[in-house]
């Protein structure tokens, strides 16, 4: 009897991790296209991604650098201070978005153009990612508008 109990055991133990690595392998299957992972212009220009990657990229809009074009088209570059990388976006903007601003984009890099599909701007005039303001506090430009 005893070692039937330890059989069943087992083999409930063994049902149980077969069904939590099926569940973790279906949950990472869902996920694949949902994880963008953030990168800062000056890794973007050390080792570009491929172009089949969706990365998000954050930094200040680069002054002297949008441009809107026919249409919805815009163009500008964002930059963490230590590089610079143009960007193209068709879309509308947000109302905060601007020369000297935090944004993060959404896309990819096509030869060496990343196209963005998705731009996000600063909600109000003290906020910024924290991703942003991390990559610009390690090339040493950012400064808190809060400080005096």
């Amino acid at each position: 009897m005893r070692g039937l109990k330890k059989q069943r055991r087992i083999q409930i133990v063994v049902v149980a991790m077969v069904a939590l690595a099926a569940s973790s392998a279906l949950i990472g299957f869902a996920l694949r296209d949902g994880i963008n992972f953030f990168r800062p212009p000056a890794e973007i220009a050390e080792s570009p991604p491929p172009p089949t990657e969706v990365f998000r990229i954050g930094g200040l809009v680069e002054d002297g650098t949008l441009v809107r074009g026919q249409g919805e088209t815009i163009t500008f570059n964002v930059t963490d201070g230590a590089a610079s990388i143009p960007v193209t976006y068709t879309g509308v903007l947000p109302d905060l978005f601007g020369e000297g601003e935090g944004m993060v984009g959404t896309g990819r890099l096509i030869d060496g153009v990343f196209q963005a599909t998705e731009i996000l701007a600063r909600h109000d005039e003290t906020y910024m990612p924290a991703e942003v303001i991390e990559a610009l506090e390690e090339q040493g430009v950012y400064r808190d508008p809060n400080e005096s």
